[in-house]
Parts: C-alpha cells; structure tokens; sequence
C-alpha cells in the first residue's frame, strides 16, 4: 500500500493566510523526507480536497491520512466534510481515506498552544 497525508484546511482568499499551512507541511517534510503530504482546500484555494486526492490516485497511493487543520469541528467537518469523503470514495474505490480528528482536539496541541498563550500573558 502506498500511503499519503493531505493537511486540509478551510482556504481564504488573501493566500498569505495559507502560509502557516505550508510551513507544518514544510516541516513535516524535512522531519520525514519522502514523506507524501500534499495540502488541500474545502474553498477559496488551491488544489480542492477532490483535485488532491485525484493526484493522489493518479500517482497510485492507495491509503491516504486526511488531517484537519481546524480548530473544532463545526459545519464543515459534521456535515460537509463526510460527504465530500463519501463521494471520494465511489469516484475512487482502490484508495482508502482516514480521517483525523482535527487538530484543536488534540490534546498534544492545545498544551503547546495554552503554554504559548501563557509566555505571552506574563510579557
């Protein structure tokens, strides 16, 4: 099986507002090189969740780990998010999608980001 990460975010339309995406992906790389992660967009930017997994299967990865890089699951990941994953897999039966939580319900990055937010409090 030939796996892949794809880091999903909301999209914006001022694309500096994707830079702190590219740079978990960035870092990710030089942590793990070789490692497949693509980043993808539910609007607004570029590539859309279906074009990155259409390259993807098109490069014949078969298991992607789909990461949301949102705070909370709110609309987009109760509701629109599940469907989009369903339709991905009947547009693309041979490859398996895993959906992570998403990351504000990480117990690792809430820790860093109230021990963040304390630093700054005591500047």
């Amino acid at each position: 099986m030939t796996f892949a990460t794809i880091l999903f975010a909301h999209g914006a339309r001022d694309p500096q507002w994707a830079e702190p995406f590219e740079r978990i992906r960035e870092r990710m790389l030089a942590a793990r090189p070789g490692l497949d992660v693509r980043l993808a967009y539910l609007e607004l930017m570029t590539p859309s969740l279906e074009d990155a997994v259409a390259a993807c299967a098109a490069k014949g990865v078969t298991g992607i780990r789909l990461i949301p890089l949102f705070m909370a699951q709110g609309g987009h990941l109760k509701q629109d998010l599940p469907k989009k994953i369903a339709a991905l897999q009947q547009r693309h039966p041979g490859v398996v999608i895993a959906v992570s939580p998403p990351i504000g319900e990480a117990d690792a990055i809430l820790d860093l980001i109230a021990a963040w937010a304390l630093d700054e409090s005591a500047r």
